[in-house]
């Protein structure tokens, strides 16, 4: 997320970090062989009287004495330094989506022709999902609770946006920008100035502008209703790894989501119109500085997910329609997209990874979206998205799910719902169901589809 402090994550700031002094370089006073596993001998070499030799021996010592400075540094960073060593995931995690998915490591279930996952993938926690019908084709610690940086505003909107008309109007008090966290990302908003609703909207998705949101927040009702109306909305959607601190990502202790969390979150907000229209936005106009006896102007915004817009080395990818980035010094990089091609919708999910590859959380989540569309049709899913509580069934015939003879691991289908409306969540369902009959007993097989409506199809870049 962009409104810390960014801390870049290449090499250099592992070298740095643990770096020992030149004191602790020498940590025995024989001698030191840099190219050989012999010792080296150039503490026995008798007083050498000609100027040729001294010439010699100066220049080979200053090159042995640079190697040693050198070497030594790098060697003791990567062994010694604390920071350097992976944390473990838990060794059991939810099993909401399916058991598979409590279950540490990667999962997933190659099918005759299917590509094998990309290697150069180092996300703590990762997830590709079909947006669509929600199986997840594979994922890499689903359920790992990590911090979740911006990525937390899809909640916050997903929550928010049907509670506040766009064509509102609201004047910005002082003291609504005074719980904005230091370093945040921000937008540019002015305290007693006009903003509507829909420019603040742009400030959230496009700027990640944190100012943005507690401004909205303050129309919700203070940071505080908002933190708990989020929490609410998180356990309505079944986002049960996810703990909302500050309303904005901002780094907070406790709060935390994960990627199947993050995946889900973005799935519900894709179902509203315009939380589709704002996280597919390039770029837009944003009010500016209102100066006494002159027109308002305004100034340009561009969104800042790299895979929408193409920057910093990294190319648009094809059929992308959003949805958030994030990035902060607790966090690291965290990304959460979606992608159409051929009438097929994927969600990816990354949470920091750390291979030290330049803008690393793009790349990696452009690798796993080409995966997830050469590999559809040819892997059995591994877990599933579930439906929000709301699109439960009310009642069942029989209170026991029907075990699915194609999901191995033995987990039910529960039945989801394609909703809309203000609230977010509508009434029509659908799904494809079939009727099994023994014993007297009537029981119902239903296989879920929840599918994206009204979809953002991206005309393909170069």
């Amino acid at each position: 997320m962009s409104f810390m402090k960014q801390v870049s994550r290449p090499s250099a700031d592992r070298v740095v970090r643990g770096g020992l002094s030149w004191r602790q370089f020498r940590t025995n006073s024989g001698p030191i062989s840099i190219f050989s596993d012999r010792p080296c001998t150039f503490s026995s070499v008798s007083a050498l009287k000609t100027t040729a030799r001294r010439t010699a021996l100066t220049v080979l010592a200053a090159a042995l004495l640079s190697a040693m400075t050198a070497a030594p540094a790098f060697a003791a960073t990567q062994e010694t330094n604390p920071e350097r060593k992976k944390p473990k995931p838990p060794a059991v995690m939810s099993s909401v989506g399916g058991s598979l998915l409590a279950k540490p490591g990667t999962q997933v279930r190659l099918g005759p022709g299917a590509p094998v996952l990309p290697k150069d993938v180092s996300g703590r926690s990762w997830i590709v999902a079909d947006a669509e019908s929600g199986e997840v084709l594979a994922s890499h610690n689903a359920h790992w609770r990590l911090p979740p940086a911006s990525t937390m505003k899809m909640l916050f909107a997903d929550t928010l946006l049907p509670r506040l008309p766009k064509t509102t109007v609201h004047k910005v008090a002082p003291e609504e920008l005074a719980g904005v966290g230091a370093g945040s990302s921000l937008v540019g908003i002015k305290e007693n100035h006009t903003y509507s609703v829909h420019d603040l909207w742009l400030g959230v998705f496009l700027r990640s502008g944190n100012d943005a949101v507690h401004v909205l927040s303050a129309m919700n009702g203070g940071v505080g209703r908002t933190v708990a109306d989020m929490q609410a909305h998180a356990e309505e959607l079944q986002a049960l790894d996810t703990k909302v601190v500050s309303p904005d990502g901002y780094d907070a202790p406790g709060q935390v989501s994960s990627a199947y969390d993050l995946t889900l979150i973005a799935r519900s907000g894709m179902q509203k119109k315009d939380f589709r229209e704002y996280c597919s936005t390039v770029s837009a106009d944003f009010p500016g500085e209102q100066e006494k006896g002159k027109k308002r102007g305004t100034f340009k915004i561009q969104n800042t997910n790299r895979l929408l817009t193409g920057a910093s080395g990294i190319s648009p990818y094809k059929g992308i329609a959003g949805v958030k980035n994030g990035s902060t010094t607790h966090a690291g990089s965290t990304f959460t997209g979606v992608a159409e091609r051929n009438g097929k919708v994927l969600l990816v999910t990354v949470m920091n990874p750390d291979s030290g590859e330049s803008q690393a959380v793009y790349k990696e989540a452009g690798r796993l979206l080409d995966w997830g569309f050469a590999a559809a049709g040819k892997v059995q899913p591994v877990g599933e998205l579930v439906p929000p509580k709301s699109a439960e069934p009310a009642a069942s015939l029989d209170p026991q799910p029907v075990k699915n003879d194609g999901d191995k691991d033995g987990s039910a289908d529960p039945v989801a719902a394609s909703q809309t409306g203000s609230s977010g969540f509508g009434v029509a369902l659908s799904v494809a169901g079939a009727v099994l009959a023994g014993l007297g007993t009537t029981m119902f097989l239903i296989k879920r589809r929840w599918p994206l409506p009204d979809r953002v199809r991206r005309a393909p870049r170069p």
